[in-house]
């Protein structure tokens, strides 16, 4: 008598399994996209306003703003929100810590890199533009803007990068050990920046600093240095993720 086998059930493989997690996190996708766009357009809209109200400033100064920076403060939110609602809800549904990070990252990577684009081409509609009009500096701060158009996406994604992981890593850190986790190293931090600064006044050693930013291309402050601190937050958030609670 033959005994007929049931299919062995498919096994995903573990990038598959990181894509589903990264779409369970873009269930509402547009308050997912939509809404750091929305918060930039609104900044956008006040300081065409602004601008147009006050008189120009002196010649050669041009109209600068950093309202660009709403984008990411937004996003440095949004990641947080990741970590203290998706995360609970994907472990109930039997994801695992490991895919939970990976699909989390993997949606961080492309959403950066989407934005990083989007801002890219917004420069360059502000450079055609005379600036909207009225030679107004909101997406080419100067300090941001790169003469290579590759180098330029690099440039606004990387800073993406830095402040998702940064919001992942605080998530993991209130996710492990709560208010008390949050507390210390907020504290930590503070302590550990006081201390920095003590020690270079210390040495009289803010000249060298100041040398230090001054001789250090902008490509490097934007792109280079985040990039390893990005990839040492993720390191940092995966093995403290790895023992959380929901």
């Amino acid at each position: 008598m033959s005994v007929a086998l049931a299919p062995a059930p498919a096994r995903h493989k573990p990038l598959g399994r990181a894509v589903k997690v990264a779409r369970i996190q873009t269930a509402n996708l547009p308050i997912q996209l939509g809404m750091p766009w929305l918060i930039l357009g609104i900044a956008f809209a006040v300081n065409l306003v602004i601008f147009a109200l006050v008189p120009d400033p002196p010649a050669g100064e041009p109209k600068v703003t950093g309202a660009i920076l709403s984008i990411y403060i937004f996003m440095l939110i949004a990641h947080l929100q990741s970590m203290t609602q998706v995360f609970p809800f994907a472990l109930g549904l039997s994801v695992t810590r490991r895919d939970f990070f990976t699909g989390t990252s993997l949606l961080i990577v492309a959403q950066s890199l989407v934005q990083g684009i989007l801002l890219t081409i917004l420069l360059a509609v502000e450079r055609a533009t005379g600036g909207w009009g009225m030679g107004l500096h909101f997406f080419g701060v100067p300090f941001l803007v790169q003469d290579d158009w590759f180098l330029q996406v690099v440039a606004y994604t990387v800073p993406f990068l830095l402040v998702s992981f940064a919001s992942i890593f605080a998530g993991t850190v209130y996710k492990r050990w709560g208010q008390l986790g949050m507390y210390v190293l907020s504290i930590g931090s503070l302590v550990l920046g006081g201390v920095a600064v003590v020690i270079i006044t210390w040495q009289q050693a803010w000249g060298a600093v100041g040398r230090f930013f001054a001789d250090t291309s902008a490509l490097m402050l934007l792109a280079g240095y985040p990039l390893v601190l990005s990839v040492l937050l993720a390191a940092a958030g995966y093995l403290v993720l790895r023992r959380a609670t929901p």
